[in-house]
């Protein structure tokens, strides 16, 4: 080894040396550099971590609360269709109450004026008889102070008439 040592011009001192210093210099890294990356590094880690469940937290509420959004949603539009169909049926049935309430009405109303008509028909046909028994008496009159010929006769008919 001495031969070594000598071919490659090693000094076993200053190799020594270097070595002590080589290992403070490690040392000194170590502990007041890679040691605090180190932890800075885990610490780093740990919220990336705790921010990604977070996220998948807040994902899982949102589908939680779309769920409930879109189940309330199906439930409104589920009462406000009952609700329209209850209303169509209200009105409908209302629709016919009042159809059969003017019906009757207009039924009533055309028996009133049927009864109007048949009191104004015998009123007026009661005025006729009296207005031709007038002229059946008046004509009588005529005929019996005057003899009446044919032509007189349809001159008193187109007068009576008229």
């Amino acid at each position: 080894m001495d031969s070594l040592i000598d071919t490659f011009h090693i000094d076993i001192k200053l190799l020594i040396a270097q070595t002590i210093n080589f290992a403070i210099v490690i040392s000194v890294l170590y502990f007041f550099a890679l040691k605090p990356l180190i932890k800075v590094m885990k610490d780093r880690t740990a919220k990336i971590e705790k921010s990604l469940e977070d996220a998948k937290k807040i994902d899982e509420k949102l589908d939680k609360t779309n769920r409930e959004y879109k189940k309330v949603l199906a439930d409104a539009k589920k009462e406000a269709n009952a609700i329209l169909e209850k209303t169509q049926e209200e009105s409908e049935a209302k629709r016919v109450v009042m159809l059969n309430r003017a019906k009757e009405e207009i039924g009533a109303v055309i028996s009133e004026e049927k009864v109007k008509i048949q009191q104004e028909k015998a009123k007026m046909l009661k005025e006729v008889k009296t207005e031709l028994a007038d002229l059946v008496i008046a004509s009588t009159e005529k005929v019996l102070e005057k003899k009446i010929d044919s032509k007189q006769d349809r001159e008193m008919i187109k007068k009576t008439v008229r």
